[in-house]
């Protein structure tokens, strides 16, 4: 499976944790919780839905409650398995290289409610040393190309760097509210 196929599979499994859904509302809570840069297709949320429903995760309801008109189309609900369950939060205990990268990052911190303290801080960690690496890169790379690069590029460039060390900052302020102890990592600074 892709790296955005597993961050799929693992945000579907996670929000279908919380209650039963169609694929409707089960895209529509995909693209408000994960902010993806593009909206999630159906052509990509339905293929992972049949896989998943193989693969005996979750099960696919389209029964009829008594009394309840049909319309022309069933509306099929979706709801997650014992093994389903199993499943999510296997991979949620998961905080190897794939939970920290840029596909899987976002849909980790998105359920870190439903992981322990250390595990949290390891994805934090992994991020934000890969997050390092990659300004170190950057900062190298552009002063090479210096020269050579318009003012265009050069804005660019420093857009991506400050984006990135902003991050870093943030990973930096999570981790420490992590080992303090606080049970809300996400306070208000100016409290």
């Amino acid at each position: 499976m892709t790296r955005r196929g597993a961050a799929l599979e693992l945000a579907v499994l996670g929000l279908l944790h919380d209650a039963p859904m169609h694929g409707y509302e089960l895209r529509k809570q995909l693209n408000v919780l994960l902010g993806w840069g593009r909206l999630l297709s159906f052509g990509t949320l339905y293929p992972c839905l049949k896989a998943l429903t193989k693969d005996g995760y979750i099960v696919a309801d389209t029964n009829v409650q008594p009394g309840e008109v049909v319309a022309r189309r069933q509306r099929i609900v979706y709801r997650l398995t014992a093994d389903g369950k199993e499943r999510f939060a296997q991979a949620m205990e998961d905080s190897g290289p794939t939970s920290w990268d840029d596909e899987g990052f976002g849909v980790r911190f998105a359920f870190f409610g439903r992981t322990d303290s250390p595990t949290r801080v390891r994805i934090l960690e992994g991020r934000r040393t890969r997050l390092e690496e990659r300004l170190d890169n950057v900062r190298q790379s552009a002063a090479r190309s210096r020269e050579r690069a318009d003012s265009y590029t050069l804005e660019l460039q420093r857009h991506g760097l400050e984006s990135v060390e902003r991050e870093v900052k943030w990973l930096t302020e999570l981790i420490d509210r992590e080992r303090s102890g606080s049970t809300n990592p996400i306070q208000n600074d100016q409290e």
